[in-house]
């Protein structure tokens, strides 16, 4: 796809990938590169600061702070992308369903998406985890639920800009169905805006699922999580008081990496919501070294003979009254010529 090949191009876009596949990485082998046992405690090395052994030091259980870090990136990772999918589940196909399925479907979803948009995060997020228990998938499915009115309203404003393009009304004109249209002209152009709107809105998941992990929520201790560590940590700044930089730099450094890559994306030529299902603006000339196509003999012309086509156009309009200085002229500019050679040398053999 053009613009995955021009957000590489970026080096921004790069230093972004690089940072998000060490992030990966520790998500999916953490457990293999935790130098120690996250779970394992030495009371005899609490809060020990950084050594050897340990080398971002122990917490007050005597528990490897890099070890816990390590393994907690899964869970907090695992968390994000959690709600991130059931966002885009409950806001992109709602959508462009309203756009395509009438005015009935249309109001349904608009009222819906208001009323989940005044509702705040973490107390919506309570209230679901005391209705359901307190589990991963219970807060996650919470925070899909809050954040789909964003994917609802960007997709939407997108297939709306679709739906007036001339290419889609001419395949509606002649029978194509809704499905095919939805997967031919419409869900590439929809989907770069889709890929900015996920990479931001991962950062801002990560950070809401930190928060209710920092309030005991969705992941209970003693499982390593980037928010439980810095809740933990927040106990004991008298004797380590740089303890919650650690999980804190860590939730900076892979939200400030999402949100590069989304403006690396959308710097690639990622269309913006109001841009959509515009034609694309024709300029003013043409280039020299244009080919231009013989109307009747659909064949290529050469610049010179493709110039003097228009401008025997333009002289056979009454656009241009001058004659043509160009030696291969039009087959008008000579023709009126010799016409006016003949009337001059008709009057001068008429007056004698």
């Amino acid at each position: 796809m053009r613009v995955l090949r021009l957000t590489w191009r970026q080096r921004s876009a790069r230093v972004a990938l690089a940072v998000l596949s060490v992030v990966a990485l520790l998500a999916v082998a953490g457990g293999a590169i935790a130098p120690d046992d996250p779970l394992a405690q030495h009371p005899a090395d609490m809060l020990q600061g950084p050594s050897a052994a340990h080398l971002l030091g122990t917490d007050y259980l005597g528990r490897d702070v890099l070890s816990r870090l390590i393994a907690g990136t899964g869970l907090s990772i695992a968390g994000a992308l959690e709600a991130v999918a059931a966002a885009m589940l409950l806001g992109v196909i709602p959508g462009v369903a309203s756009v395509w399925l009438g005015r009935t479907v249309e109001w349904s979803t608009q009222r819906a998406a208001d009323t989940l948009m005044i509702m705040p995060f973490t107390v919506f997020a309570i209230a679901v985890v005391g209705a359901l228990g307190n589990g991963m998938h219970q807060a996650m499915l919470a925070l899909g639920v809050l954040f789909a009115p964003l994917y609802f309203r960007v997709t939407r404003a997108a297939a709306l800009g679709l739906k007036q393009a001339q290419y889609v009304e001419a395949a509606e004109l002649m029978g194509a169905s809704r499905w095919w249209i939805l997967r031919t002209h419409v869900w590439g152009k929809i989907l770069p805006t889709v890929a900015v709107t996920t990479a931001q809105t991962v950062g801002q998941a990560l950070l809401v699922v930190s928060s209710l992990t920092f309030l005991g929520l969705g992941v209970q201790p003693p499982a390593p999580t980037w928010g439980g560590m810095l809740a933990s940590d927040l106990g004991y700044l008298a004797q380590q008081p740089w303890a919650p930089l650690i999980p804190g730099v860590a939730i900076m450094i892979t939200v400030g990496a999402l949100n590069l890559l989304a403006d690396a994306i959308r710097d690639s030529g990622a269309p913006a919501v109001g841009e959509l299902g515009k034609p694309p603006r024709a300029e003013a000339t043409a280039p020299a070294d244009a080919v231009v196509t013989d109307d009747d003999a659909g064949e290529p012309l050469k610049p010179r003979e493709a110039q003097g086509r228009s401008a025997g156009s333009a002289t056979s309009s009454g656009d241009l009254d001058l004659p043509s200085n160009d030696h291969g002229g039009t087959a008008a500019t000579v023709e009126r010529t010799h016409i006016e050679q003949a009337e001059e040398a008709e009057h001068r053999v008429t007056t004698g």
